[in-house]
């Protein structure tokens, strides 16, 4: 039986509990094997954003993040790269290095419902399927109908669950008024981040 491998993007600027509570649901809504995250250098759709901390610490904080989890792990491909993270690439450096799995793309329902604006995303459903996350119950039917439209391209499984409604905006905000966030984050992120002073301007 084919390993299915999970797929998870982002800047996680910083990376929290939202984020690690997302991946244990789709683990185990998708019955994934193992999953990779994979902090962007340039997300597409925040290349005007501020207050992103160098990817040194972002990579850093999702190595804490992640290390007691052996089902896990980190990737440093994206940041690695020179240039904007587009997923194309991402996902045809993954299924290079798997060959064997099933690759499982995890990305939020935000997300899914401009997919068809992301760059080449026909070729993207040649390599991965689609894990979506339904952040509100509310986005369901939003969902089902973007499902409907892109489901021919490619393999999408669209699920729901108790997702924790937490932002690294939020998070971020917390540290800057000088308020505790320590409930947030896995307990070496919030060290990690109090040592280096991260997020304080």
């Amino acid at each position: 039986m084919k390993q299915r491998i999970g797929i998870l993007g982002g800047s996680f600027n910083p990376i929290h509990n939202g984020h690690l509570h997302l991946a244990e649901v789709a683990k185990e809504k998708l019955n994934l094997n193992h999953i990779i995250f994979v902090p962007a250098k340039i997300s597409p759709f925040k290349q005007n954003a501020e207050n992103v901390v160098d990817g040194v610490h972002r990579l850093e904080m999702c190595r804490l993040a992640v290390e007691s989890n052996p089902d896990f792990s980190v990737s440093d491909f994206e940041l690695n790269q020179n240039s904007v993270s587009y997923t194309l690439y991402t996902v045809e450096h993954f299924k290079e290095f798997f060959p064997d799995s099933e690759l499982v793309l995890l990305i939020g329902s935000d997300m899914f419902l401009k997919f068809d604006k992301w760059y080449k995303w026909k070729e993207i459903f040649k390599i991965v399927s689609l894990g979506v996350v339904a952040r509100d119950i509310q986005d369901i039917q939003r969902l089902n109908e973007k499902h409907m439209t892109l489901s021919q391209y490619g393999k999408i499984d669209v699920f729901c669950d108790d997702v924790i409604l937490l932002s690294s905006t939020k998070v971020r905000d917390l540290i800057k008024k000088n308020k505790d966030f320590s409930c947030y984050l896995p307990k070496k992120v919030v060290q990690y981040i109090l040592f280096h002073k991260l997020y304080e301007i």
